[in-house]
């Protein structure tokens, strides 16, 4: 081979190694060392954008994880039989994996324990008790089988007094037959008692949510306290079951709170999503749930009037 070709191949090899440096180089950028991937698109994030990520990261809606700021759920019981009273156990562990027995009292209880089967159609709001050991138990009885989910919302005392809800899976083993999220309505029937929704979410918005209960069509103005206040209300978003805080506008012994008929709440959606609403109330020394499915971002109107009426009586929503 003569000499030139040889050059001139060589000199094409070194443009070709230098060009795809060149590239690597533009990809990387000088300042690469100073930027970090996000997490959800895969562009790079500028040190400016780094803080807002964090941020983003840090809001992950309340009940999806398991262990979150150094606290842990751990369920005993991840298993249970439709129709057969079970008793459930579970503990909340600390970074060093060591059952919790110190927790503050929220809403007059120190846990609040959830359970909501998937499709969002059983919900129980229950109140366990505690061993010495910091073991959690409660007996109880669902109606239907598939997965549910169960949520833990406490106060640990050594933070604080700031509130925290970690979620697990339950299985209740038995015949499965997944139902449909239930038709957006304003309006909820339970035990004789009616109560309509007024209001409605919107995602990143605080909205103003409010809740009239009448019996026989007449307003109920003699509401007894629940939890320090006329009404407790939880959400949970469709599909993840992500957990909302919601709280009442007032309490029972304010001056200017009244026992009825209307109970009024400030609530944000994280997303623009269907949520699942359950209000739970008492009057005559029995505690209710009226359900309602609500979409927040959809156009910002309260929630439709629809002909086909689900009935959420006490067959499948419930306390303890």
């Amino acid at each position: 081979m003569k000499t030139w070709p040889k050059i001139t191949g060589f000199a094409a090899a070194l443009t070709v190694v230098f060009g795809a440096a060149y590239g690597v180089g533009s990809l990387a950028g000088p300042d690469d060392a100073d930027r970090q991937p996000a997490a959800s698109s895969g562009r790079e994030v500028a040190p400016e954008e780094a803080g807002s990520a964090d941020s983003a990261a840090a809001e992950v809606p309340e009940g999806l994880q398991v262990s979150a700021h150094g606290y842990s759920i751990d369920l005993k019981t991840p298993r249970i039989e439709r129709g057969r009273t079970t008793e459930i156990r579970f503990a909340i562990l600390d970074a060093r994996g060591r059952p919790v027995t110190d927790f503050e009292v929220e809403q007059e209880k120190e846990m609040h324990l959830i359970l909501a089967s998937r499709d969002l159609t059983v919900y129980r709001h229950l109140h366990p008790t505690r061993s010495a050991d910091g073991t959690w138990r409660m007996p109880v009885n669902l109606p239907t089988a598939g997965d549910y989910r169960l949520f833990a919302d406490f106060a640990p005392a050594a933070e604080g007094g700031e509130s925290l809800t970690l979620g697990a899976d339950l299985a209740v083993a038995g015949r499965y037959e997944p139902r449909e999220l239930p038709r957006q309505e304003s309006t909820s029937e339970v035990d004789g008692y009616t109560v309509t929704l007024r209001g409605d979410l919107a995602a990143g918005s605080a909205k103003d949510l409010t809740f009239e209960v009448r019996k026989d069509g007449k307003p109920v103005t003699d509401l007894q306290p629940y939890l320090g206040a006329y009404g407790h209300l939880v959400a949970l978003r469709a599909g993840d079951l992500a957990y909302l805080h919601v709280h009442p506008n007032g309490e029972a012994g304010d001056a200017g709170t009244k026992p009825g008929p209307t109970v009024s709440f400030t609530a944000t959606a994280p997303s623009a999503q269907a949520y699942r609403l359950f209000l739970d109330f008492q009057h005559d020394g029995k505690v209710r749930t009226a359900s309602f499915t609500v979409r927040a971002g959809l156009g910002g109107d309260a929630p439709a009037e629809d002909e086909h009426k689900e009935d959420s009586g006490s067959g499948d929503h419930g306390h303890g």
